[in-house]
């Protein structure tokens, strides 16, 4: 693995790279700096541009065709949610060695939510925007990659579960417990709702405590509202997990699948990022060690 990547197979981009892309496909905006923007981001290098724009590219290649899709839907879906949310206004195609599309956006004011934010009004927020989003009634959408199962993600998460063997602090027999455990529960019914699919802290923009922004629209599409729900294990403490539970009226088994959709997105992020991405790995063990605590009732 080269220094500084997180992939294998990552295209590394700079601020030259993007101001010579810039330049030659949208001349409008050529003379606007260029600055590389602190992202949690692992699929796409953000760059703001000038100060209301902002350039958004994949690093690798699963993240490609998340482009055109966002270009298509994030118009249509974004401006229904009652927080700001990116406005699509340029497409670049691939050039200078950049081998994928790439976008351009507004740029949105705000930051991850930090621990002094994480509070019942922010949950309330968030609950109010995830009710609008999985409410929506918008024709066609394309069904999540995700599914409304957990088949498709059985085989990489016990995959993931054997790679943590080992591990401090990781008991990976009582996570296989839990995992197994998800396959007696209700599923969703078909075609499930409008779902943004990756509520994580980074996608979620934060001024004065109040949830103010919602980003990387890449996987919005139809499914398990369970999916989103993961934020009530990747960011909320236990004690505010009870109001975003009650705000949006979850049942059992859909907070339950939202459980494992998090003890399975944690566990595939903990090996893989492990050397690469600290901040995620961190996230990922604190999920881990969530779900295995309330899974034993603790």
């Amino acid at each position: 693995m080269a220094a500084g990547r997180m992939h294998v197979d990552e295209v590394v981009v700079d601020a030259a790279l993007v101001r010579r892309l810039v330049a030659e496909q949208h001349p409008r905006w050529a003379d606007l700096p260029v600055v590389h923007a602190s992202s949690a981001g692992t699929d796409n290098a953000m760059f703001r541009l000038g100060d209301d724009l902002a350039v958004r590219l994949p690093r690798i290649p699963w993240a490609a065709d998340g482009v055109a899709h966002e270009q298509r839907w994030l118009p249509v879906i974004g401006p229904a949610l009652p927080v700001e949310t990116p406005v699509p206004l340029a497409l670049g195609a691939p050039d200078h060695g950049y081998p994928w599309p790439w976008s351009v956006y507004t740029w949105l004011e705000g930051a991850p939510p930090g621990p002094a934010d994480v509070t019942e009004q922010l949950v309330h927020d968030l609950a109010g925007c995830l009710a609008v989003l999985h409410a929506l009634d918008v024709p066609g959408g394309p069904p999540n990659h995700r599914g409304l199962t957990l088949d498709a993600r059985d085989a990489v998460t016990r995959e993931s579960i054997a790679a943590m063997r080992g591990m401090p602090g990781i008991d990976t027999d009582a996570v296989t417990a839990v995992w197994d455990a998800a396959f007696d529960l209700p599923t969703c019914e078909p075609p499930g709702v409008w779902i943004h699919s990756d509520i994580a802290p980074g996608n979620l923009l934060v001024r004065g405590g109040r949830l103010t922004g919602l980003i990387d629209f890449a996987g919005v599409s139809r499914g398990d509202r369970a999916v989103d729900l993961q934020v009530a294990w990747n960011l909320l403490p236990r004690a505010l997990r009870p109001v975003l539970r009650e705000a949006l009226d979850v049942d059992e088994a859909t907070w339950l699948r939202s459980r494992a959709w998090s003890l399975s997105q944690a566990c595939l992020q903990l090996p893989y990022y492990v050397g690469t991405n600290k901040p995620l790995a961190a996230n990922a063990r604190y999920v881990i060690g969530e779900v295995l605590a309330d899974a034993a009732g603790r």
